[in-house]
């Protein structure tokens, strides 16, 4: 596409790859101390109350409306239910192995990035995503007899966020990513507040809201904040470089939560667990390699 710029689409995608994984760890951290539901909202509202004022100060672009608005509502329902399966993950597994999991997504966006969006997949980096996939598989097994079902929720988010992802490059070309988050903020709040208002009504455990202590209050600021920068610098990324292109550069978004679960819950992946790691992260770096020198073969086909 004649707007995209390809390399700052990839230094944006690894801003996010280190901020993520932040907010993931501080999630983690208050896992069993706010319900799931009261995360989520504070997660969203943090996110509208940062950047609606930011949006009417720079006097950002922020009404969408017909096919966008839709776009965007459906948008907002799959990070709720993405972050929401994320959170819930957390509970049961180490970081790295949540986040380790959840990569069968560039896999996902890779084929949606072919057959949806019209993008070149080159056989390779599908062979390569393909590795990759079977390496996400090794880190599955160990999980899942450890814990059970909840291993696979990685798995949901893995396939939400490649549809989150898919809606967000439909919308990056037409929309402020400020402005769109900021709705976005917005429209999550007002899904959740009634849904937590129901649920402490009729006392379901996860919609239930809690009155944190000073501590975690700070800590839920952290989420909505990380949480915020993070989806910003993804939907940036989707602005400038195509989805198929991005998809190999979350792998580094693998050993960035492997140190973060080291140095909070001294959490390491076990041997096969690693074993998986490593062979997704040579996936990843092999599909880097093949955009670098794909890149340089057409740079010096052009006509002087």
């Amino acid at each position: 596409m004649s707007h995209d710029r390809p390399v700052l689409g990839i230094l944006l995608m690894l801003g996010f790859c280190v901020v993520a994984p932040m907010g993931d760890a501080v999630a983690k951290l208050l896992s069993g101390a706010i319900p799931l539901g009261e995360l989520l909202l504070v997660r969203f509202a943090v996110q509208a109350a940062v950047l609606i004022p930011l949006v009417i100060v720079t006097r950002r672009p922020w009404r969408i409306r017909g096919r966008l608005l839709r776009l965007t509502a459906l948008r907002t329902v799959l990070h709720i239910v993405g972050i929401g399966a994320m959170f819930t993950a957390l509970q049961y597994l180490p970081l790295a192995d949540a986040v380790a999991i959840a990569f069968v997504m560039p896999f996902i966006m890779l084929l949606l990035g072919k057959y949806v969006l019209d993008e070149e997949v080159g056989a390779r980096r599908l062979g390569a995503c393909i590795v990759g996939f079977i390496g996400t598989l090794l880190v599955i097994q160990p999980s899942f007899v450890e814990v059970g079902w909840p291993a696979l929720l990685p798995l949901v988010v893995a396939i939400v966020f490649s549809l989150f992802m898919l809606v967000t490059r439909q919308l990056a070309k037409d929309t402020d990513p400020v402005g769109l988050q900021a709705v976005s903020g917005v429209m999550a709040s007002v899904v959740l507040l009634p849904a937590l208002l129901v649920g402490q009504n009729m006392g379901i455990e996860p919609l239930t809201l809690v009155m944190p202590d000073v501590m975690t209050s700070w800590l839920m600021l952290a989420i909505g904040l990380l949480g915020t920068l993070a989806h910003l610098l993804m939907t940036w990324s989707l602005r400038y470089a195509p989805s198929a292109t991005l998809a190999p550069m979350q792998y580094l978004e693998i050993p960035v939560a492997t140190v973060i679960g080291w140095l909070i819950f001294s959490d390491l992946p076990n041997g096969l667990a690693s074993v998986g790691i490593c062979i997704t992260i040579a996936a990843g770096l092999y599909i880097i390699l093949r955009e670098r020198a794909t890149a340089r073969a057409e740079l010096n086909e052009t006509p002087a």
